[in-house]
């Protein structure tokens, strides 16, 4: 819904711009402004041309706290936006509609003021060049910080008196950001003695009592938990074990989880995990909840799969889309009884509040289990956390400890069901493909190790959505609006789409995932293809052509398409042994080998795909009677061995012997031959085709997936 504070006495909005026409949910936000806003496009810069004005664009997102702020107090503003519309052409974009050109403008801001982020602010001339810019902008001068009508007349001022000077400035700027961003020669392939580099530098940053880095503020993708998990697992080393799991401990206690509803807000303002930003976005939930579930798998511990659940249980019950993909994110803002925007409202609680719903006795124990007091961490109100686990308060309730814990979930159910009847965040409804992405490898992962039938069915479900264009014949989306195909697919919307669609190979033995993976990554490699290098363009030539072509060199709170291209030629190549796809890989990793081994945790995530590569990968397979996939019943005994052994560089194949002479056999040489004994489940354990003993005990199959050859 867009947001106004600009009505007539009938309560309409007094101003409706251009935004109205378009579908993002953050451009619609701005449609109501009386800021004259066009969306990007080439006619846009035409009339900046024509008029000989300046461009002002402002980039960000729907759910962006500071980007709401910014509007509320500049692009609101009346004599701001006069100001903008008689000396400026003013675009505004989405970034996760168009993240090449955030990508692109933000390379300048981080090299004019050494950070970036959102909302992002550019001063561009009508040739698109950049030569003035920041991020968030106060309304007002503050001390030394100018004030945004300060910034827009001074930039103003000086595109107008000296334009060719001005201009020749942005030129000569534009070529060394050209230059800089050229694409490194290909290096060596590193060994694996730079995954024990990138530990040690992940310990200097580590914070021993909260987990993840030192300081604040804290993102949980800002620490490579996930790579710290497969060290462990490499090495039996204690301490990489400890940095992992202190982290999704404390991440999961903390106020960054939503101890009602589940999920996790995007990052904590303080160095406990306590006070989150409360904006929810689907890809940090679907990389969590996978975190947590490799967490099961190395530790046993059901703790870390009961937070995967909550996780995806609360993606499928309030993300979901009716066609079954899932939306984007929710907003850190929602409205409170005051009639005005608050952050948090939603989420946090007054000791009044839970008197109201639970009764004095309940509300005692929920005070003293998630930390509620009458000062509270945000305007007088508390984020709920686990300041005591339930037993804990139980034990000096002289309670039994299954009496605290069916008293904590009724204390939970009903304050979820509670807060369901405040106003909610607002959600952005966008279904980007690479985020889907990440939660379809979520709940393919959590339907094989939990063995949860309404998590592989979500998973295959909103697969046949997200490829149903392809099969089509027509290009992948970048995104569904209202179920609609909207802009074509970026690398990443291609990269991880395929590797979601191997996980739901490995889910269901169905050769029509592997063949639209293999179909996908190819694309990629014709597309999106640095011929020179190595690597992976973010965007192809079907994409409109900006004054630079990024190639993701770091893994940010997304991992970057060339970290996900290198596992999944990897994975490829284990499931079919076809050397073209090992070559790939190793020519992806090595166009990165200089920024791995000057930062290798800026790729935390290729540094997986280098786990997998120095190892040597398993191949299972699980022959069946009846039935196909990992959901097969006579199968589960023998899967859930996974809930309690982590064995990430590894594919599954859960199949009959009908199958196994079929399709499946004459895509995957490992799995020919392979036969049932005695007509029960039989699980193969190999190694570059050479499998161990055939077994249909659940506890021989766990001592063979622990032994494992050295690495080289």
């Amino acid at each position: 819904m867009p947001r106004t504070r600009h009505r007539s006495a009938d309560g309409s909005p007094r101003y409706t711009n251009r935004l109205i026409l378009e579908s993002s949910p953050y451009l619609l936000q701005h449609a109501h402004n009386p800021v004259d806003w066009f969306a990007w496009g080439d006619e846009v810069f035409e009339r900046a041309r024509r008029l000989g004005r300046p461009v002002f664009l402002s980039v960000g997102y729907s759910t962006c706290h500071w980007c709401h702020v910014m509007e509320e107090e500049s692009f609101e503003d009346e004599e701001v936006a006069r100001y903008l519309n008689e000396h400026y052409v003013c675009i505004k974009v989405d970034r996760e509609e168009r993240p090449d050109v955030d990508a692109t403008y933000m390379t300048f801001v981080q090299a004019l003021t050494g950070s970036g982020g959102w909302p992002m602010s550019v001063w561009l001339t009508p040739t698109r060049e950049p030569f003035f810019g920041g991020t968030y902008f106060p309304p007002s001068t503050r001390g030394s910080r100018q004030g945004f009508l300060d910034v827009l007349r001074a930039q103003a001022e000086r595109f107008t008196q000296d334009r060719p000077s001005l201009s020749a400035q942005a030129s000569t700027f534009v070529e060394r950001l050209r230059a800089r961003a050229a694409p490194e020669p290909a290096g060596e392939f590193p060994s694996a003695t730079l995954l024990d580099v990138a530990t040690s530098a992940a310990s200097r940053r580590f914070d021993p009592v909260n987990g993840g880095n030192r300081g604040a503020p804290k993102f949980p993708s800002s620490f490579p938990v996930q790579l710290l998990l497969r060290v462990a697992r490499r090495t039996g080393d204690a301490e990489p074990r400890r940095m992992a799991l202190t982290t999704l401990d404390r991440m999961r206690a903390g106020g960054l989880y939503d101890q009602i509803g589940g999920g996790f807000h995007r990052y904590s303002i303080d160095a406990r995990w306590l006070v989150p930003h409360f904006e929810k976005m689907l890809y940090d939930n679907a990389l969590l909840a996978t975190a947590y579930i490799e967490a099961t798998q190395l530790t046993g511990d059901t703790r870390y799969a009961t937070t995967t659940r909550e996780v995806l249980d609360y993606l499928l019950r309030e993300m979901r889309a009716p066609d079954g993909t899932f939306y984007s994110a929710t907003d850190a803002d929602s409205m409170a009884p005051s009639g005005h925007r608050e952050e948090g409202y939603f989420f946090t609680w007054t000791p009044t509040e839970l008197d109201g719903v639970l009764g004095a006795d309940d509300a005692g124990f929920a005070r003293a289990w998630l930390g509620v007091s009458a000062s509270g961490e945000v305007d007088g109100r508390s984020v709920l956390r686990v300041e005591r686990e339930p037993t804990t308060v139980a034990s000096d309730l002289h309670l039994e400890v299954a009496t605290a814990q069916e008293r904590a979930a009724s204390i939970r159910s009903r304050l979820l069901e509670a807060r369901s009847r405040r106003s909610a965040p607002l959600r952005d409804d966008k279904v980007i493909v690479a985020w889907n992405a990440l939660a379809i490898s979520a709940l393919a992962r959590a339907a094989i190790v939990l063995g949860e039938p309404r998590y592989a069915e979500a998973a295959t479900r909103t697969s046949a959505v997200l490829v149903a264009e392809v099969e089509a014949n027509r290009p992948l989306p970048h995104l569904l609006s209202c179920g609609r195909p909207q802009g074509r697919a970026f690398a990443d919307d291609v990269v991880l789409l395929a590797a979601a669609l191997l996980g739901v190979f490995e889910l269901t033995s169905d050769a029509r995932w592997l063949d639209l993976a293999k179909r996908l990554m190819n694309d990629v490699e014709r597309d999106f293809e640095d011929p020179a290098n190595g690597g992976y363009f973010l965007a192809t030539s079907h994409h409109e052509s900006l004054f630079l072509r990024d190639k993701p060199d770091h893994d940010g709170p997304i991992p970057s398409v060339n970290s996900v291209a290198a596992m999944t030629w990897l994975r490829l190549y284990t499931f079919t042994d076809e050397g073209t796809y090992r070559a790939r890989a190793e020519t992806t990793v090595r166009a990165f080998s200089r920024t791995l081994s000057a930062n290798p945790l800026a790729l935390d995530h290729m540094l997986h795909a280098l786990d997998w590569a120095t190892d040597a990968p398993k191949e299972i397979v699980i022959v069946v009677s009846q039935g196909r996939g990992a959901m097969t019943t006579s199968a589960r005994p023998l899967l859930d061995v996974l809930q309690r052994r982590f064995v990430p560089n590894s594919v599954l194949v859960v199949a009959t012997e009908a199958d196994i002479d079929g399709e499946l056999g004459r895509r995957l040489p490992w799995v020919r031959d392979k036969r049932t004994r005695e007509g029960r489940a039989t699980a193969y354990v190999c190694e570059r085709g050479a499998c161990q003993l055939p077994t249909s005990d659940p506890q021989t199959l766990a001592r063979q997936l622990s032994q494992s050859r050295p690495y080289r």
